[in-house]
């Protein structure tokens, strides 16, 4: 089911056409857990392009005249937990903002936590004991993070959700869960994976969860979790416990915004120092701070 929204421009374009733009905006990724705290989620996905997060289709274009401007919004990922079973902390949102369209937000990632995880785009995976089920995800944006209730040495946790995919429970009493999956959007012309969650970390003999494809950060055993990736807004990893002592969890990773349109009509007017390609007839701008384009 899509929820886009079908833009007007009312730029002053001195009779140019007005001309689609599609886009992509992903939250920064939640950071993994300290000591028993869950892997980080990915930040929340809605996109123009292939689907959203959550498992939503693709929503509208934005359909905009000459003379608007477009501002980006780039969120950075969470802070990674401290040591000692410190929550990770939420992403923060990405956007695309201007008068001439309905805006466009999503909502970072949630951290991971003992005992339950955060919640945020995708949420966060939670720690061992948990009873209440992971950190919640958002409609259209994400899934919901494990629940790793595993009371016992290695006391492992739980995956943050992923865009693509809920963060997995600690499959059993030594093996943390493992970070949901993103979602591939092919907007620079080739399949990436975005906001991928973060796995769960365990106490050292036990074997610590995987990051989520796209960009989430490896759990730990008897180390730091492993931060998310940059601009694909992955879920930072959980910490390691080395015996009893507290280890932090991984960062969550920064967000990014991608607007692509014909080369055509592309006006080589924008700030911030996007990144500029192109596939085919069309030209992308990759955001990976904030920014405006000028149509």
């Amino acid at each position: 089911m899509s929820f886009g929204y079908q833009v007007l421009g009312f730029g002053s374009g001195g009779g140019a056409a007005p001309y689609d733009i599609t886009w992509m905006v992903i939250a920064g990724g939640g950071g993994g857990g300290g000591m028993g705290g869950g892997g980080g989620g990915g930040g929340g996905l809605r996109s123009s392009y292939g689907a959203s997060g959550g498992g939503a289709s693709a929503q509208a274009v934005f359909t905009i005249d000459p003379g608007e401007t477009l501002t980006v919004t780039v969120g950075d990922g969470g802070a990674a937990g401290t040591a000692g079973a410190g929550a990770g902390g939420n992403g923060s949102a990405s956007s695309i903002a201007s008068s001439a369209i309905t805006n466009i937000t999503t909502v970072g990632g949630g951290g991971g936590k003992y005992p339950q995880g955060l919640s945020g785009g995708c949420g966060g995976g939670s720690g061992f004991n948990c009873t209440a089920g992971g950190g919640e995800g958002t409609a259209n944006e994400g899934y919901d993070g494990g629940c790793a209730n595993r009371g016992a040495p290695p006391y492992p946790s739980s995956g943050g959700g992923g865009t693509g995919a809920v963060g997995e429970n600690a499959p059993s009493g030594t093996a943390g869960g493992d970070g949901g999956a993103g979602t591939a959007i092919s907007i620079t012309g080739s399949a990436v994976y975005y906001g991928g969650g973060g796995g769960g970390g365990t106490r050292q003999s036990g074997t610590p969860g995987e990051g989520g494809n796209g960009g989430g950060g490896d759990g730990e055993e008897a180390s730091p979790g492993v931060a998310g990736t940059d601009a694909l807004g992955g879920g930072g990893g959980g910490a390691g416990h080395e015996g009893h002592s507290g280890l932090p969890g991984g960062a969550g990773g920064k967000g990014v915004v991608f607007l692509r349109m014909p080369t055509a009509s592309y006006s080589g007017t924008s700030t911030g120092s996007p990144t500029v390609t192109t596939d085919g007839t069309d030209t992308i701008l990759k955001f990976t701070g904030d920014g405006t384009y000028s149509t």
